[in-house]
């Protein structure tokens, strides 16, 4: 069993990784002087994917690397994280994305500064946080929830396959991935889930991923930054965690 203590620091470092590669890859192919510039979908999956990958192996020994407030959320209605712990799991993950977003802001600074100063400055949000390229909240809904269903299902069916793995990542229980490969059938999940589902919304599939920088891209002083879509903002809070709930339900069910 993870310490609190434990489980808010593991949680905070984790997806702190996580966001610093996943924003970072979006802001490699998106600003005006990025090497990366216009490397295009296909290495935003992979970047997003290998965030999880870094972030969750990392945080694996003090927190079960959840990373992932959906994660938690289907987790504790299957009846693995308690409940108790759930709102640990959720502050850390959740701060953890504002510091991911505000270093990839450091990291990128002079290249913000820079599209600032184009004369077709890039947008942006995207670089932060999700957004729908045809914008219907209620299809908006349904397509976080259909892709968090295939992140949090497979995951909780993860720490079933006990003759797959490698054995627990050392120093932990195994966590909500069942053992060390996992994590990396994971990372490979996501870039899959990018890579297939993504197309419509920019697949958050994880409310801190994208609430978390929301709030950052709102209080940095980023030059003609835009606005932060606060309209849009409850979609990839609502459809993962209702996904994540949906998950658990199917996995109890199938148990």
């Amino acid at each position: 069993m993870y310490s609190n203590g434990d489980i808010f620091v593991g949680e905070i470092i984790g997806t702190a990784i996580l966001i610093l590669f996943g924003a970072g890859v979006c802001a490699a192919v998106t600003l005006h002087y990025s090497k990366a510039k216009s490397a295009g979908w296909v290495a935003i999956a992979f970047g997003w994917g290998l965030g999880v990958l870094a972030g969750a192996y990392t945080s694996a020994p003090l927190s079960g690397g959840h990373l992932n407030p959906a994660v938690t959320l289907g987790s504790a209605v299957a009846g693995g994280t308690p409940w108790s712990k759930v709102p640990l799991y959720m502050a850390g993950q959740l701060i953890g994305a504002l510091i991911g977003a505000a270093l990839t802001w450091g990291a990128y600074y002079a290249q913000f500064a820079a599209n600032s100063q184009a004369d077709k400055a890039q947008p942006t949000l995207g670089i932060f946080s999700t957004g729908p390229e045809v914008r219907k909240p209620v299809a908006n809904l349904a397509t976080e929830i259909i892709a968090t269903i295939g992140l949090v299902l497979p995951i909780l069916f993860f720490g079933e396959n006990k003759g797959i793995g490698i054995g627990p990542i050392p120093g932990t229980s195994g966590g909500v991935y069942g053992s060390g490969i996992n994590v990396l059938l994971v990372a490979l999940l996501v870039v899959g889930i990018g890579l297939s589902l993504g197309g419509p919304t920019g697949y958050a599939i994880n409310p801190a991923r994208d609430l978390g920088p929301r709030i950052a891209h709102a209080l940095l002083p980023i030059p003609n930054k835009g606005t932060s879509d606060w309209g849009y903002a409850w979609v990839p809070v609502a459809g993962p965690l209702i996904g994540a709930v949906l998950s658990a339900l199917i996995y109890n069910a199938a148990f």
